[in-house]
């Protein structure tokens, strides 16, 4: 049909066309306007279906992204990730040029732990918008991966295409200490500092690092400038300092029946009289102090536990103070013959047992037998080898 010659006027037609457009897409900021009201009103049921018709009546709207955005943010609230997540898919459909939806959907999975498929949106992010701020997302998914070779080289990016701020050389020193580059986090997270003295995470995460090295006195001191300006991370700071301590044993209680501090060839009846008998076995106890909590089944096992002879680098700290052992001399058990953990106190008794001799003069030497400890704390920490044995000569070594 001929248009003209029908009657029918094509600028009506596309005044018609445009007329209904703006009239579509007024509905849809009437239903974002209400989606709005309703989101402030806690209503993120009914939100989240006026942001879906806003969408849906004109997706070609500049406020459709915005729509499709508080969509996403009314499922999070409902806890419907799954929804969320396709929410912030059709805001990438409305503009596939943006990096910004990308991020938001890349940052749920993150948070979600779902790192995979984050890293997949993150790359994706990098591609749409190569910026240091997309590198280091990307760098910091690859560090939660343990991909730290990957991390590296993103945070490396990061660090060459703005060398005047803080990200590129966070993540480096996030990135060693998980490779266990300890003193290459130590200098990246110093160098951080230098270009922000109030970059209070950096000073938390220096004391994470100095922690696992083992400087605990190093920690502390970071622990103690945090309190004065974020006690929040300086709380945080000195509880994995609390973890990470390799646990010890910080003294013998007096609560002990074994007289641990008798000198060499005392005589086993002046520990208790009934071993004036021949082949008489006694008990006796010793109870330590833990400096932090301990797992109970490590310290019950008794065979985490030896009872030995000293024998230290000199003659003080050696069994006899290294002279010639007597034919009478005695040692107790090797092993306790049961043991008792105190989770309240933190206390450790065990209980062992020595025999009398056949000639009912058995010499022993109280002040230099070893009790030692191969345990662990209820972190999974094994003992501090400079305080996991225990002499009534030297005490903790």
């Amino acid at each position: 049909m001929d248009l003209l010659s029908g009657g029918i006027d094509p600028q009506s037609m596309f005044i018609s066309a445009t007329e209904q457009s703006q009239q579509m897409e007024q509905l849809a900021n009437t239903a974002l306007s209400q989606g709005m009201d309703l989101y402030q009103d806690g209503k993120y049921t009914e939100a989240a279906e006026a942001f879906r018709r806003s969408v849906a009546l004109s997706p070609t709207s500049q406020y459709a992204q915005t729509s499709a955005d508080y969509m996403a943010s009314s499922y999070i609230k409902l806890g419907r990730i799954d929804k969320a997540a396709e929410a912030y898919k059709t805001s990438m459909q409305l503009d596939p040029t943006s990096d910004a939806p990308v991020l938001k959907l890349a940052n749920l999975y993150f948070a979600e732990g779902r790192h995979q498929d984050a890293l997949m949106q993150y790359e994706k992010a990098v591609r749409l918008n190569p910026s240091a701020a997309n590198y280091y997302s990307l760098g910091q998914t690859h560090l939660a991966m343990g991909d730290y070779s990957q991390a590296e080289s993103a945070f490396s990016r990061v660090q060459r295409m703005e060398p005047e701020a803080t990200n590129g050389y966070f993540g480096l020193g996030q990135t060693y200490n998980k490779m266990e580059r300890y003193d290459d986090a130590v200098l990246q997270f110093k160098m951080a500092l230098e270009k922000d003295e109030e970059f209070y995470t950096a000073y938390a995460e220096l004391g994470y690092n100095y922690a696992d090295m083992g400087l605990m006195d190093k920690a502390q001191e970071m622990v103690d400038f945090l309190e004065e300006n974020d006690a929040d991370l300086a709380d945080t700071l000195s509880r994995y300092m609390y973890k990470v301590d390799p646990p010890q044993i910080m003294f013998a209680s007096a609560n002990c029946s074994f007289l641990k501090t008798l000198p060499m060839r005392t005589p086993l009846t002046a520990l208790d009289s009934y071993l004036v008998n021949a082949n008489a076995v006694q008990t006796f106890t010793m109870e330590f102090q833990f400096s932090k909590k301990m797992d109970r089944e490590s310290v019950e096992n008794i065979y985490n536990w030896s009872i030995t002879r000293a024998n230290g680098d000199n003659l003080t700290e050696k069994y006899n103070f290294g002279f010639s052992i007597p034919d009478t001399e005695v040692t107790p058990k090797a092993y306790p013959d049961f043991v008792y953990y105190d989770d309240r106190n933190l206390t450790a008794k065990i209980t062992f047992s020595i025999q009398q001799n056949e000639t009912a003069d058995g010499t022993i030497d109280p002040a230099h037998i070893v009790f030692k400890f191969n345990g662990e704390d209820v972190y999974g920490n094994k003992m501090n080898p400079d305080f996991d044995e225990y002499t009534g000569f030297s005490g903790v070594a």
